[in-house]
C-alpha cells in the first residue's frame, strides 16, 4: 500500500492508489511537490463565527481496550487521551454544548470535475448532474465546449436528449437551437418569420474549462467565475508525466466515496488478492501527520509503521483528491507518482468519479496491457467496496444524526476521515446536504430518479438494448457495470461493440458450416467443417466472456 505510486511497477497499480507494494529508494518524503493553485489557503478567520451545535442524545456503547502504537501529529486532534480513539462522543456528551467553526462557504461557487474532455462524444450531447441540478455538455461547430441548465425554455424538455445539428444543439421536441457561451437561442420553427427570437429564449449557461484533460464546470450564474479555485496538479504537468484516466458512476454518496478513497486501512481487507500486493494478513496500524488544515480541506503524509510518513495526501474543496508519492529513479533523479480522486456530488444517493493514476517515469508496462482490460479491474476494485458503501449511505440517512454518533473512529486509521467530516462541519451550511462529524442537514428536496438512460447514455445502450427497454441484460442501473462505466469510456464501448460483433459472426459461421457438414458427402470434408465450427464456437465463447466483464459485476464467492 505505501509504494501506490511507483505506477510502473505493476499494472495493478495503475488502478488503486494503495495496492503496490514496491518501496522508494527513498524512505521520507521531502519536500512535497509544489500545491495545486487552488490549493488549501489558509483560514478565513476574520470571517469566521461560531456555530451552537445540536446535543444530540446517544446511547452509550461498552468500553472495550485495545492497545496500538500512531504517530504524533504535528496538528493537535483534541483526542481523548488512551491513544487509540479520537474523542469519544460520550465525553463530549458531558461537556454539553460544542462550539463549531463555521466558514464562509456557498456550494455554486466552486469547479467541479464533470467528465474526462477525450470521453465526450463528438455528435451527441452529454447528460450530467451536479447535486441533481442537470446541465448538458457539447461541442459545438468550431470544437469548444458548452454547459447548459439542461431544460429547455420553451417547455422544459431535456436539452440532453437533442442533437447537434450544424454545431448548434437542438432540443428535439420541438426543434429550438441554442448556441454560443451564453446559450442564445437562434431557431425556433414555429416562429412567425417576420417575428424576432425572444430574449427570454435563452438557455441558462455555465462557465465551463478544460484544464489538464479535465472539463470542470462553474455552478454559480450570478459569481465570475474564480479561477484561483480551478485545481492545477504540479505533478501531472511534469516532463515524462503519462496517465491513465477512468470514469465510474456510483450509487452512493460523494462524500461517502471520498471517505472510501481516503481510507487505506480498508485495502488490505477489502481488496485481498486482488493483486499480490493487496494480502490481508498485512493490515496493521497508520501512522498520519496532518500538516495543513484550513477551510479549503486539509493535508498531510501517511504511510506504514514499517516504511514512515512515504505518501503525502491532500483534499481539497470540494471534491479533489490527490495523493503523491515522491521516489527516486535509478540515476538519481527524482520522480513523482500521483492517483488523483475527482469526485462530483451527481446528486442524492449517487456520485460520479474521475480516476487517473500517472507517474512521470512512464507507465511501461501498461502501454502493452489493452486498455478496457485495466478499465476492467478497475470496476472490480469499486465493486469490491459497493456492497458495503451503499449500505453505509442507507444507514446515515436513516440514522439522521452526526457521524460521530454513528462512527468509532481510531487514531491509527481514521484519521482522514474524521478530518474530512470535520470539515463538513466548516462548510455544510452552504451545500444542499450534508453529513458532519458534529453537525447534519438533510436534503430538502427529494432526489431525482430517471426512469430511463437520457442523452449519451441513451445513444449508447439504443442497439442493444432500446431506450426504456425493460428485462434487458443492460437495464439503466448504477448498480450494473455497464452503465456505471462502459457507456462513459469510448476504449470500453468500443471493445463491447467489436466484441460483441465478433461473436455474432463466429456463432453465424458455426451454425454454417455445422450445415455445410451435415450436406457434405465426403468424410474429411465432414471432419473440417465440424472443426472449424468447434473453432468458431471457441472463438464465440471468448469473445462472450470478455463481454461479460463489461456487463457482469464483480461477486465476493468467499469468506475468510
Amino acid at each position: 500500500m505505501d509504494g501506490a505510486m511507483a505506477l510502473s511497477s505493476s499494472s495493478s497499480s495503475l488502478i488503486h492508489p494503495f495496492l503496490s507494494r514496491t518501496r522508494p529508494t527513498t524512505t521520507n518524503l521531502s519536500p512535497p511537490p509544489p500545491p495545486m493553485a487552488a490549493a488549501i489557503a489558509t483560514n478565513n478567520s476574520g470571517k469566521s463565527h461560531f456555530l451552537t451545535q445540536l446535543n444530540f442524545r446517544r446511547s452509550r456503547r461498552g468500553n472495550c481496550h485495545a492497545v496500538t502504537t500512531s504517530h504524533p501529529s504535528a496538528i493537535d486532534q483534541n483526542s481523548d487521551d488512551d491513544g487509540v480513539l479520537f474523542g469519544d462522543p460520550s465525553i463530549e456528551e458531558r461537556r454539553g454544548e460544542e462550539r463549531v467553526a463555521v466558514a464562509d462557504y456557498d456550494w455554486t461557487e466552486e469547479w467541479y470535475p464533470l467528465y474526462l474532455a477525450g470521453e465526450v462524444p463528438d455528435d451527441a450531447p452529454l447528460g450530467l448532474t451536479v447535486f441533481d441540478k442537470q446541465v448538458v455538455v457539447y461541442r459545438d461547430g468550431e470544437g469548444q465546449f458548452r454547459c447548459y441548465e439542461d431544460r429547455c425554455p420553451h417547455r422544459l424538455a431535456k436539452l440532453s436528449e437533442g442533437q447537434i445539428t450544424d454545431g448548434k444543439l437542438e432540443c428535439l421536441y420541438h426543434g429550438w437551437q441554442f448556441e454560443g457561451e451564453e446559450g442564445k437561442c437562434v431557431k425556433i420553427p414555429q416562429l412567425p418569420a417576420e417575428s424576432k427570437i425572444p430574449k427570454s429564449a435563452c438557455v441558462r449557461s455555465y462557465e465551463i474549462r478544460d484544464s489538464q484533460g479535465i472539463l470542470w464546470v462553474w455552478m454559480s450564474t450570478k459569481t465570475p467565475p474564480n479561477m484561483k479555485k480551478l485545481p492545477w496538479f504540479e505533478s501531472v504537468a511534469k516532463p515524462g508525466y503519462e496517465a491513465i484516466s477512468t470514469i465510474h458512476e456510483l450509487p452512493y454518496d460523494h462524500s461517502i466515496l471520498l471517505e472510501n478513497l481516503m481510507d487505506p486501512a480498508h485495502i488490505p481487507i477489502s481488496h485481498d488478492r486482488t493483486d499480490t500486493s493487496a494480502k490481508r494478513e498485512e493490515a496493521q496500524p497508520l501512522l498520519f501527520e496532518v500538516t495543513e488544515r484550513s477551510d479549503r480541506g486539509f493535508a498531510g503524509h501517511w504511510g506504514r509503521e514499517a516504511d514512515g510518513l512515504t505518501s503525502f495526501l491532500r483534499f481539497q474543496a470540494p471534491c479533489v483528491l490527490s495523493n503523491v508519492r515522491e521516489f527516486t529513479g535509478e540515476n538519481g533523479e527524482k520522480h513523482y507518482g500521483t492517483g488523483l480522486f475527482l469526485c462530483r456530488p451527481a446528486g442524492q444517493g449517487k456520485s460520479m468519479v474521475i480516476v487517473q493514476f500517472g507517474s512521470t517515469r512512464g507507465l511501461k508496462l501498461a502501454k502493452w496491457i489493452p486498455k478496457w482490460f485495466i478499465h476492467k479491474v478497475s470496476c472490480k476494485i469499486f465493486e469490491q467496496d459497493m456492497g458495503f458503501l451503499s449500505s453505509q449511505n442507507e444507514v446515515l440517512m436513516k440514522e439522521k444524526v452526526p457521524t460521530k454518533k454513528l462512527y468509532i473512529n481510531l487514531r491509527s486509521s481514521d484519521t482522514w476521515v474524521l478530518e474530512y467530516r470535520k470539515w463538513m462541519d466548516k462548510v455544510g451550511h452552504g451545500m444542499p446536504y450534508h453529513l458532519g462529524h458534529s453537525t447534519i442537514s438533510l436534503p430538502q428536496v427529494p432526489a431525482v430518479v430517471e426512469q430511463a438512460p437520457a442523452g449519451f447514455v441513451a445513444a449508447a445502450a439504443a442497439s442493444p438494448p432500446a431506450k426504456g427497454g425493460i428485462m434487458e441484460m443492460h437495464a439503466p442501473n448504477l448498480t450494473n457495470r455497464y452503465f456505471r462505466h462502459v457507456v462513459h469510456c469510448k476504449e470500453c464501448l468500443g471493445a463491447f461493440r467489436t466484441f460483441n460483433a465478433a461473436r455474432n459472426v463466429l456463432t453465424g459461421a458455426a451454425l454454417a458450416l455445422v450445415a455445410l457438414a451435415i450436406l457434405a458427402s465426403q468424410r474429411q470434408w465432414k471432419a473440417f467443417l465440424l472443426v472449424s465450427a468447434g473453432l468458431c464456437l471457441a472463438g464465440a465463447h471468448f469473445t462472450s466472456t470478455v463481454i461479460a466483464t463489461k456487463t457482469t459485476n464483480f461477486i465476493r464467492d468467499h469468506r475468510r
